[in-house]
């Protein structure tokens, strides 16, 4: 169930995990770190959005957009 904000599952992170795109590489760690904070503190509005099941709990994976830059730096 990809791509999908699950609560159930939301409630089960134990791990936050942010890939991004090549097109992003020249970002500082800084610069990608405060981004990334701001996209999984509101991960309902990450435009790909995953799960991934772990003995523990889920691991949340957010994939940077460009959707997701222009509503990070409107914050």
């Amino acid at each position: 169930m990809s791509n999908q904000f699950d609560p159930y599952r939301e409630a089960l992170v134990v791990e936050q995990h942010t890939i991004w795109p090549d097109a992003y590489e020249d970002w500082s760690p800084a610069d990608r770190d405060r981004v990334a904070t701001l996209l999984h503190a509101a991960p309902a509005e990450a435009a790909d959005l995953d799960y991934i099941r772990q003995h523990t709990g889920f691991a949340r994976v957010i994939t940077v957009t460009e959707e997701d830059i222009e509503r990070a730096a409107a914050t």
